[in-house]
């Protein structure tokens, strides 16, 4: 999947501006479903949820990649065809409570993953997972620093999960195929 770092004047922002079309852009990335699908995950109508789609698709960051017939009905499929990194730049151009929203969804779907992890006792099947909570004490410039490392160890994340997906797909998996979850955050934080 294509990463693309986009402006907020783009149609991504318009996908990003509303919880809905982030929630299902979120699913999509993940794997392939239908508004139903969506709608059943969300505990939302279908009817709210094809309208966001619909624009999801407008703006050309989904598409439709199957079309079945479930009781009588056609039902599309879909799936993410892009990832979005908003770089730093872009969010001085956000405002304050679109920057903040995003950060909270992001924790908050963060959060409720690592809970099911934790409840699922997935955590304990690997001894190579990471996790980690450091208070660091920063300038300006360690901060912007600092914000490039984790950009760039964001790329790479998913430089590896595109060359992954393409072993699993020739058949060379070897094992089992992985799900994992990557979260990281860096943030002000209160003084201690």
């Amino acid at each position: 999947m294509e990463t693309i770092r986009t402006s907020v004047d783009t149609n991504m922002a318009k996908a990003l501006s509303h919880p809905v079309r982030v929630k299902a852009l979120e699913i999509l990335n993940d794997r392939v479903a239908s508004p139903s699908d969506i709608s059943r995950e969300l505990e939302l109508p279908v009817a709210n949820v094809s309208y966001h789609i619909n624009t999801l698709l407008r703006l050309g960051c989904i598409e439709k990649v199957e079309t079945r017939h479930v009781r009588g009905a056609v039902e599309h499929l879909y799936r993410a065809v892009r990832r979005v990194v908003i770089t730093l730049e872009e969010m001085h151009d956000m405002p304050l409570n679109a920057r903040y929203s995003r950060f909270s969804d992001i924790a908050a779907t963060a959060f409720e993953d690592i809970r099911e992890a934790i409840l699922g006792d997935f955590l304990s099947e690997r001894p190579d997972m990471h996790a980690s909570w450091t208070r660091l004490r920063l300038d300006e410039e360690g901060w912007k620093e600092l914000y490039d490392v984790l950009l760039n160890a964001l790329n790479r994340a998913l430089e590896i999960q595109d060359e992954s997906v393409s072993r699993i797909e020739a058949g060379e998996l070897g094992g089992r195929e992985l799900r994992s979850m990557l979260s990281i955050f860096h943030y002000e934080s209160l003084p201690r």
